[in-house]
């Protein structure tokens, strides 16, 4: 048998896709394409399999008949007789398949010969095919008369299948003219046809030819055509040499083109493109246009070039659009910018040198001219008196600073109780009655951990939490001094804030701005009753990989938490999330430094196999880690799940999950439904990426901060489809307006 696929595409493209559906690795030895009439084997969806052509009564002792008798190189092989009942009959007249109506176009050496009831006892001719009970077969007959009859002789029959789920009109034959009958439907097995003869026929029924095929439905339904085409034309004019740019964009779904998302709708449609830094140059083709189902397009930080074109602000769901970091030149279309005006479009246009707003492009008159400038240099002044102020106070509070500091440093090296602290960065250092004045004498405790308990404190009138060391701690004091010496040199605003410390003989505390929403880990409980919708937990998520990425590729040298996880992962009164607990983070000079631990570091659930079986880590441990803490937000589960039996880690219970396609099952109930679920796979997807047993198959945290800010705008996209005029967009409007005017006053 030599299997083959009769499909009809629903555009001018196929793209083939093997996939490992656990039976190993595919492979394909050759591909050969036939092209067929669109009139031809028609049928709604799915493809036709494993076919069985066969040529009905001829005497040959050949296998089959194919190209060059047949001109769609149809393989069709030699049956002699349906059942005990029929017989051959043959003619060597002359068959014209080319000049009939018959589409088909059967060999003339398969039409010559046919089978016929015998008619002295049976006037039917019947034929059964059985399989399991999810086949479902598809079905052609091929006649010719090829018996001249005598005047006032016909032959007319009627075709049942599967016993009257389907039967033809009646069937008369014209001598030595093709016809070809195709239900055009699919039928259960088993599979059964009878061809019989009516009351008034003088001869019984014959079949030249019949082929039956197999129906395999197929799991996805290719990408919208248009799409197909745009996106195509993007990758061939930009030269995007991306490996995984192969075949379909959007199915299946686990391997959709890297930077795109899809829509879950039946025929998928591209609705965000990320093309950041992919080295584009050029003009922006036409071709984006043809993506009108786009809602977030990213094309910044590229080599862009020529001007903003107008076709942009015609994509009827575009949401976020940012073109930064380009060499684009010329007046951004008035179109774009009303859009951004009225709170439906993000724009983002910064780092175009060249670029400007359609107000100080346009020629005026010359007395709006000169009313211009007069209003610019009149804010000017303003500007250059604020700044003016603004230095002077900056001066002040400098040198006030410095004076304090020196007296508090005098004071300090000529008191007894003062004991020079073995942390060499100096910053805020506090005496331990200071800290027991801070604390209340550490009267409210907030949390605790391996290195002590943390108390609520007060410091000219602002809240902050203490860590004191506990002298049992099983950290201890290289604990301390790691996280006091990490955070004495970093800062950004997802990393919790060191304001001073006490590093007193035994007595030793730091203190950190307080975080009002404590943990992330509290959260996510099930006690909890205020429950995280699903932007507040894709944001923390953005906040956590900021301040990741700022430690892997901000800091030089490069630092490594080793202990990433939900409680040390806190939420200020804004709900900002911001990494904590720096007290096993190590530093590496050079990016490719690992590290082999001796002891334990990091907590079970989060930790990175790799390291767990190696004891090498680096940045790769950390996303890892910031994996299993995404899946946590995801589906509101812990990292370990207690069993009454045994306990579950989180992978082990969502991978089938993931596997099964069921997204409504993966995010947390809680939610009762309300997410994007486009937001949601996506999010899914970056866990999945994340968290490979191998630390080389993980992404950088840059790409991952990246594809997480992708997933939080395809929420806020949806958001503000569900409520277009939000404050929100107000303000990012308002934002853009100022962003252009300074930009305006700048030139």
């Amino acid at each position: 048998m030599y299997p083959d696929f009769i499909y009809v595409p629903s555009s001018d493209t196929i793209l083939i896709c093997l996939i490992n559906t656990g039976s190993g690795i595919p492979f394909i030895s050759a591909l050969e394409l036939r092209p067929l009439s669109k009139s031809m084997y028609p049928i709604d969806s799915g493809a036709q399999f494993s076919s069985w052509r066969y040529d009905l009564g001829t005497l040959s002792d050949r296998e089959f008949v194919r190209y060059r008798e047949d001109v769609y190189d149809r393989l069709w092989y030699i049956y002699g007789t349906l059942n005990y009942n029929s017989v051959r009959i043959n003619t060597s007249s002359v068959i014209d398949v080319h000049d009939s109506n018959d589409g088909y176009k059967l060999p003339a050496q398969v039409l010559r010969t046919a089978v016929q009831a015998s008619g002295a006892y049976n006037n039917t001719l019947s034929f059964s095919k059985f399989g399991n009970s999810y086949t479902r077969w598809y079905v052609c007959f091929h006649f010719a008369e090829i018996a001249e009859l005598t005047q006032g002789k016909k032959r007319e029959f009627i075709i049942s299948v599967n016993r009257g789920d389907y039967t033809s009109k009646l069937i008369t034959l014209e001598y030595l003219t093709p016809l070809s009958i195709c239900p055009n439907r699919t039928f259960e097995s088993p599979f059964h046809f009878s061809i019989d003869a009516t009351m008034e026929s003088d001869l019984p029924p014959i079949l030249n030819a019949f082929e039956l095929y197999t129906v395999a439905p197929l799991p996805y339904k290719p990408t919208d055509h248009a799409d197909v085409t745009a996106i195509m034309d993007i990758k061939r004019t930009f030269r995007i040499s991306r490996d995984d740019w192969q075949g379909d964009p959007c199915v299946p779904h686990k391997y959709l083109w890297n930077g795109l998302t899809c829509s879950s709708d039946s025929t998928p449609r591209i609705i965000t493109l990320n093309l950041s830094s992919s080295n584009l140059t050029g003009k922006i083709v036409t071709s984006f246009s043809d993506l009108t189902a786009l809602q977030y397009l990213d094309l910044s930080y590229n080599s862009l070039d020529g001007n903003v074109p107008e076709f942009l602000a015609q994509l009827p769901n575009l949401k976020t659009l940012n073109l930064s970091g380009n060499q684009l030149k010329g007046t951004v279309p008035e179109a774009l910018i009303q859009k951004s005006r009225n709170g439906l479009l993000v724009l983002g246009l910064g780092e175009n040198s060249d670029l400007c707003h359609p107000v100080p492009c346009k020629k005026k008159e010359k007395k709006k001219i000169k009313g211009l400038i007069v209003s610019l240099a009149a804010t000017s002044l303003v500007v250059l008196v604020l700044l003016l102020i603004f230095c002077a106070l900056a001066i002040y509070k400098r040198k006030r600073r410095v004076k304090v500091f020196t007296e508090s440093n005098i004071k300090l090296k000529n008191s007894k109780m003062a004991v020079e602290s073995n942390i060499k960065p100096k910053n805020q250092q506090y005496s331990y009655s200071e800290v027991v004045r801070i604390t209340d004498n550490f009267n409210t405790i907030i949390g605790g951990g391996g290195f002590g308990k943390v108390y609520l404190g007060t410091l000219e009138e602002t809240q902050v939490a203490v860590k004191l060391l506990s002298p049992s701690s099983n950290q201890g004091y290289k604990e301390f001094r790691a996280e006091a010496e990490i955070l004495v040199r970093v800062h950004h605003r997802n990393l919790v804030s060191l304001i001073g410390y006490c590093d007193e003989g035994k007595n030793k505390a730091l203190i950190y701005e307080y975080m009002a929403n404590g943990n992330l880990h509290q959260y996510l409980s099930v006690t909890n009753m205020n429950v995280l919708n699903w932007n507040q937990r894709i944001q923390i998520a953005v906040d956590t990989a900021q301040g990741l990425e700022y430690l892997h590729n901000g800091c030089k040298p490069t630092i490594v938490h080793r202990d990433l996880k939900t409680t040390n992962i806190l939420l200020n009164e804004n709900m900002e999330g911001k990494i904590a607990d720096f007290g096993l983070s190590r530093t590496f000079a050079a990016e490719s430094d690992s590290h082999v631990s001796t002891r334990p570091a990091g907590t079970l659930g989060y930790l990175d196999p790799e390291f767990q079986a190696s004891g090498n880590f680096n940045k790769k441990s950390d996303v890892y880690s910031y994996g299993i803490v995404l899946f946590e937000l995801i589906t509101g589960h812990p990292a370990i799940i207690k069993g009454p039996e045994e306990n579950t880690h989180i992978l082990d219970w969502v991978y089938p999950i993931i596997e099964s396609g069921d997204i409504q099952n993966i995010i947390d109930a809680r939610l009762h439904g309300e997410f994007h679920k486009n937001s949601a796979w996506k999010a899914v997807e970056i866990a999945m990426s994340c968290v490979p047993p191998v630390a080389i198959q993980r992404p950088d945290m840059s790409q991952v901060l990246v594809e997480i800010k992708e997933c939080l705008t395809l929420e806020m996209a949806h958001e503000r489809g569900q409520n277009k005029t939000t404050s929100n967009g107000q303000l990012v409007a308002a934002s853009l307006e100022l962003e252009s005017d300074i930009a305006a006053l700048a030139r």
